[in-house]
């Protein structure tokens, strides 16, 4: 095959085929951001030298100190834009048929503010890979709580904040035990004998995020009931409090969150995608 013929055959075909090449990259580049979090988690558990409970940007920053550290933060940094993309098509499009009502308008809602969350993240990263050094912008969570804390019924918005994200939690944990989590995997593609242990190995996962969500969720309803920013927290914090548990427990919950990241690179490999 002449070279260009080989730089032809990489050019994505129609719009869609290249909006899932983007949402395979984007899979990867999450379950990258995963894994590193918890083997990070992991080894702060176990005592390991390099070991820290860190965010998702606190994560990727790792990557800077191995070699091709600019290179792989940058295809973070892409992958993760194809993650946004995917969201908005699945919100714009209704990939996933939820339709017009109020019910399904919410759920596609949903996926817009689940590619948003990313945005910060993938911002990072490609600041690392293109000028070596990024401002992480401080806590703009905690900003924004202190913010809507000075509004009339500021608390009350926070505390309800707070309760969707447990119940963003709580469903994720549903998912892991209804197993719907797994319709977007093409396991039909997988060897038979690894077809259970990819389903098990995205239970984990989804429990251990939904753990960590939930959590995450306490901390603004703290927050709104004592009228205090400070007591919101991101993913390092929820590592903080379950590591004040014990090492056991910090470790066992990376572990989840690792699985996690395995399941959306396998995710990435057979996905399903409507579009």
């Amino acid at each position: 095959m002449s070279a260009a013929n080989t730089i032809l055959s990489a050019v994505p075909a129609s719009p869609s085929s290249g909006i899932r090449a983007l949402a395979r990259f984007g899979f990867a580049a999450k379950g990258v951001v995963y894994l590193l979090m918890g083997l990070l988690a992991l080894l702060a558990a176990t005592g390991q030298h390099g070991g820290q409970t860190a965010d998702k940007k606190q994560a990727v920053q790792t990557l800077q100190g191995v070699p091709g550290g600019p290179v792989l933060l940058g295809l973070v940094a892409l992958g993760l834009v194809g993650y946004i993309i995917w969201r908005f098509t699945q919100a714009l499009i209704d990939t996933e048929g939820k339709g017009h009502d109020a019910k399904g308008l919410g759920r596609r809602l949903g996926y817009a503010g689940s590619g948003l969350l990313y945005a910060s993240v993938a911002w990072f990263a490609a600041q690392l890979a293109f000028k070596g050094s990024a401002s992480s912008g401080g806590n703009g969570q905690q900003t924004l709580t202190a913010k809507v804390l000075g509004w009339p019924g500021g608390e009350w918005i926070i505390m309800a904040v707070g309760l969707a994200i447990i119940g963003g939690g709580v469903y994720q944990i549903y998912r892991a035990y209804s197993g719907s989590f797994h319709k977007h995997v093409n396991a039909s593609s997988l060897p038979p004998n690894q077809q259970n242990i990819v389903y098990r190995t995205g239970q984990i996962g989804y429990t251990a995020r939904g753990i960590v969500m939930g959590i995450i969720g306490y901390f603004f309803v703290q927050a709104g009931r004592n009228s205090r920013a400070e007591a919101v927290g991101t993913t390092d914090e929820a590592f903080d409090l379950l590591a004040s548990m014990g090492p056991a427990v910090l470790g066992i919950v990376a572990l989840g969150l690792m699985a996690y990241g395995f399941y959306m690179l396998v995710q990435a490999r057979y996905p399903v995608l409507r579009i």
